[in-house]
C-alpha cells in the first residue's frame, strides 16, 4: 500500500511555492518617486491706506474745486459775505494733508511706479526696511523705478488745480474794482470786527468731500478706478509735497500705510515751507479784513489772499517758481475819476 504522506508534504510544498509566487504577482509596483514641485510665489502684502488719508484728499478736493468756482460777479453784500465766508473756511494745515494724499492718489495711478513698489511688498524682510527707509527719509523713493513718471502725474493734477484757483482769484480782483460803480459794493460792511472774528474762527476746514467723491478716491487708489490722469515724466528735482506724496503711495502699496501705520505716515503728511506758504496767505487775508471798509475792499481780500495766493501756493508745491514778492496787504483804493482827454487842437501860433 503505498504510503500518502511524501504525497501530502509535495502537494503542501507545491502549495506553498505557488502561493508565493502569486503573492508576488499579484503586489501593486512600487510608487513613483515624487515630481519637484515649485513652491507658489510670495503674496504681495495687502495695499493698506488709511481712509483718514483718503478722507484728506477728498476735504481738500471739495475745497479747491468749490473755490474756484466762485463767482466774480457779485450782487449784494450778502454775495461777497458767503463767497469770504466758504474761502475763509479752510485750515492750512489740513489744506496741505490733503494737497499730500491727493498727490498720493495720484502716482497711485501710475502703474510702472505701482508695479516697481509691488515686487518689494513680495518678501516681509525686505517690505518692512523699504518702509523704514521710506518713513525715515521720503526721498529715498526718488530711486525706485517709475518715480519719474509718477511724479508727473501728480504735478499735472497740481498744477491743474492751483492755476484755476489763482485765476478766479485774479477775476474776484479784478470785480474789485469793475462793482464800484454798483452803489451797494460802497457801503461800508456792517460790524467789520465780528466779521474778522468770524473769519479766524471758521478756519477748520470743514470740507469733507461728497460720499461718491470719498469712494471714488478710495477706488482710484485701491486700483480698481483710475483717475483719468496723463502726463510726461517729471524731471528731478521734484517739489517736497510731490516727493511726500509718492512717499505715502509707496507705504500703501507696501501695507504700511494703514490705520495702524497713521502715527508713521502723520509726519509725511506737512512740510515746513509749504506750510508757510498757505499760513502767510491766511495771516494776509486777516490784514487785509482789518482795514477794509466797504464791500469792494471785501472782494478784493477774498480774490488776492483766500483765491489767488493759496492757488499760487498750490502751484508753488507743484513746482512752479516762486513769484516776485509784491505788497498786496491793502485793498484797492477807490478809482480816481477819469481825467479829461487832452484836447487836440492845436493853438495858432
Amino acid at each position: 500500500m503505498t504510503s500518502i504522506a511524501p504525497i501530502r508534504t509535495a502537494l503542501v510544498l507545491g502549495l506553498a511555492i505557488g502561493c508565493v509566487g502569486l503573492a508576488s504577482c499579484s503586489e501593486p509596483p512600487p510608487p513613483p518617486p515624487p515630481v519637484a514641485v515649485a513652491p507658489p510665489p510670495p503674496t504681495p502684502a495687502a495695499f493698506e491706506l488709511s481712509p483718514a488719508v483718503v478722507a484728506n484728499a477728498a476735504a481738500y478736493e471739495d475745497y479747491m474745486a468749490k473755490a474756484a468756482l466762485v463767482d466774480p460777479n457779485f450782487k449784494s453784500g450778502a454775495d461777497v459775505a458767503q463767497a469770504l465766508k466758504l474761502g475763509a473756511s479752510d485750515d492750512p494745515q489740513a489744506l496741505l494733508r490733503g494737497e499730500i494724499a491727493y498727490a498720493a492718489i495720484a502716482a497711485l495711478q501710475d502703474p510702472d511706479y505701482v508695479s516697481a513698489i509691488r515686487t518689494y511688498s513680495e518678501n516681509d524682510i525686505g517690505r518692512r526696511q523699504l518702509a523704514q527707509l521710506i518713513e525715515q527719509d521720503p526721498r529715498y523713493v526718488l530711486g525706485i523705478t517709475g518715480s519719474n513718471t509718477a511724479a508727473g502725474l501728480a504735478i499735472a493734477v497740481l498744477m491743474d488745480q492751483g492755476r484755476k484757483l489763482s485765476a478766479d482769484g485774479a477775476a474776484v480782483k479784478q470785480s474789485a474794482y469793475d462793482v464800484q460803480h454798483q452803489a451797494w459794493s460802497k457801503e461800508f460792511v456792517p460790524d467789520r470786527d465780528e466779521r474778522l472774528a468770524s473769519a479766524k474762527n471758521s478756519s477748520g476746514f470743514a470740507f469733507s468731500g461728497r460720499a461718491e467723491e470719498l469712494a471714488h478716491l478710495q477706488r482710484a487708489a485701491a486700483g480698481f478706478e483710475p483717475l483719468a490722469l496723463n502726463a510726461p515724466p517729471a524731471t528731478a528735482p521734484y517739489p517736497p509735497v510731490v516727493i511726500r506724496g509718492l512717499a505715502v503711495a509707496a507705504l500703501a502699496l507696501l501695507g504700511e500705510a494703514g490705520e495702524e501705520n497713521e502715527t508713521l505716515v502723520a509726519p509725511l503728511l506737512t512740510d515746513p515751507t509749504s506750510a508757510n506758504c498757505l499760513n502767510m496767505a491766511k495771516l494776509n487775508l486777516y490784514q487785509c479784513l482789518a482795514v477794509a471798509k466797504p464791500y469792494y475792499e471785501d472782494i478784493f481780500c477774498l480774490g488776492e489772499h483766500v483765491l489767488h495766493d493759496t492757488g499760487e501756493c498750490v502751484l508753488i508745491d507743484a513746482g512752479a517758481p516762486v513769484p516776485p514778492a509784491e505788497s498786496t496787504l491793502a485793498p484797492p483804493p477807490a478809482p480816481e475819476p477819469a481825467k479829461p482827454a487832452a484836447s487836440s487842437r492845436r493853438h495858432a501860433g
